[in-house]
């Protein structure tokens, strides 16, 4: 085939791939596109496309002060085989087409259709306006339009999702722009979200991760307090989910119902998100975070009191504007005193927008670096002998696909225990499929995953291993027109990977 026309199929099916950037929600928006564009006839890219496919969308971050120069960048690449492809079309959404808006069709006039976070499910219409009209449209709406879970889905995993319970954000956090982007948060209600999960399940999920920008802020738009807890509770009674999680939750609202909740619903796994960002309490005040040292750490106490085997991970800025080596040295103290398995740690940068980005104080990069490095250097200290601990322990494991990037070398599989540690196993001699359960017993510890190097103690098969190998199978099955890659299956990771949740966690 042609480069015009190699990622055609047979029938003139369009071909779509969707780049995603940012935190979880993104993540999951990016299914809902993806859903999208498979409900209105497009089909996915074969893996690898490389702006190949007739459709391609970006899914945009504004976190990060360099995100409109990567953007830039990528549209740039594009550009030509836009040129040499008739027919093929760009969009892009997400916060910053929602940040920038129109400035976007001006600096790449290539771009077909810029959309916001309030309306993504305008996608497939907007593409087909462009197509006929000839020119490119720009459309974001200044409120949510519809709650992602509404539209249709292509999730990513056929044995874990994510499920989102809210939107948006009440909080002020001086480097965050979320709020500006996606709104205030507005809830869904209790029983919509339990109908998803329920849903879900049978089709064979059995592990889901509730997703909110501040999650256990939940219920602060419906008016109860303690709605966060119920709803956990709630998913304890659901039959075939095996694993519940959350992300990411805000200390302020982490009250003691919530707790008692993870401690007492058998299938709420014993891990935790908790986002500290800055040890010191100028520096938090500073970050109009709602909180002080002697309030997170209490926190951790009282979950460590209730589940003595969680595994606690957390995000930390290093070098907010007027942090002094003091104010450092605090987040040093708390480092040592929580423990965290893992911590996600990032150099400050600007995000334009945000009251941080004016304020005066602004710390070298050298200084930032330096205390990064010490950072560093202390949590992979203090993950390692966290998870040296483990050596030793029995633990179930869900068994993953594409966690493990030796796992071909090796004849390793990888699986998430029930505290979310990575664990590679020894290959078991019966056929184990992703979502399958593996017991195993831990026998070496490095500071990001553990290996179970005997021979696996059972294998459970599973509903949702049924449901991955239905879906491969299905997959596999494809007319051979189409040029579809398979999914990347995989579980969800309820800890950011990227960015700091999106801001305000």
């Amino acid at each position: 085939m042609s480069s015009i026309d190699r990622s055609q199929s047979v029938g003139g099916t369009r071909t779509y791939e969707v780049r995603t950037y940012g935190c979880q929600m993104n993540v999951h928006d990016s299914e809902r596109l993806s859903g999208l564009l498979e409900d209105a006839g497009y089909v996915r890219a074969a893996e690898g496309a490389d702006g190949d496919a007739d459709v391609v969308v970006f899914n945009t971050c504004a976190v990060r002060e360099n995100a409109d120069n990567k953007l830039y960048g990528n549209l740039g690449h594009l550009a030509p085989k836009k040129a040499s492809r008739p027919g093929m079309q760009i969009a892009v959404g997400g916060c910053l087409a929602q940040k920038d808006r129109d400035t976007i069709v001006k600096r790449a006039p290539w771009v077909d259709v810029v959309f916001g976070t309030h309306n993504i499910g305008k996608l497939p219409v907007l593409l087909e306006r462009a197509r006929v009209q000839e020119e490119a449209q720009v459309e974001i709406a200044e409120s949510l339009e519809a709650f992602p879970s509404t539209l249709p889905t292509r999730r990513e995993s056929a044995y874990a999702a994510w499920v989102s319970i809210s939107v948006g954000c009440n909080n002020t956090c001086t480097f965050c722009i979320v709020p500006a982007l996606r709104g205030k948060e507005k809830d869904r209600r209790p029983g919509d979200i339990l109908a998803e999960i329920e849903a879900l399940v049978a089709e064979g999920v059995s592990e889901i991760t509730l997703l909110g920008q501040n999650v256990n802020a939940y219920g602060s738009d419906i008016g109860d307090r303690e709605a966060f807890s119920k709803l956990l509770r709630a998913c304890g009674g659901i039959d075939g989910l095996e694993r519940v999680r959350f992300t990411s939750p805000h200390p302020r609202d982490f009250t003691d119902d919530v707790i008692a909740a993870m401690a007492e619903t058998p299938n709420a796994m014993p891990q935790l998100h908790m986002p500290l960002q800055s040890g010191s309490d100028p520096v938090l005040k500073a970050m109009r975070r709602s909180y002080r040292q002697d309030r997170y750490l209490g926190i951790i106490e009282k979950v460590r009191a209730a589940i003595p085997h969680a595994a606690i991970t957390t995000d930390i800025i290093v070098g907010f504007p007027g942090e002094t080596e003091e104010d450092f040295e605090q987040t040093l103290h708390v480092v040592r005193e929580a423990r965290f398995a893992q911590a996600y740690t990032f150099q400050y940068s600007k995000r334009p927008g945000t009251p941080a980005a004016e304020m005066d104080g602004q710390i070298p990069k050298a200084v930032v670096q330096e205390r990064y490095e010490r950072l560093v250097a202390l949590q992979e200290e203090i993950s390692w002998e966290e998870n040296k601990k483990q050596v030793g322990r029995i633990l179930e494991l869900m068994v993953a696909e594409g966690e493990g990037r030796k796992d071909g070398t090796t004849h390793r599989l990888s699986g998430r225990a029930p505290d979310n540690r990575l664990v590679h196993f020894t290959k078991p001699d019966q056929e184990v499929r992703p979502g399958d359960v593996v017991t195993v017993e831990i026998t070496y510890a490095a500071p990001h995953h553990l290996l179970a190097e005997g021979p696996a103690l059972a294998v459970r098969r599973t509903r949702a291993g049924d449901a991955w190998e239905k879906r491969n199978v299905a997959e596999q099955a494809k007319p051979a027109g189409v040029m579809l890659g398979l999914p990347k299956i995989g579980v969800p990771e309820p800890q950011p990977a990227v960015a700091s949740g999106c801001g305000c966690d």
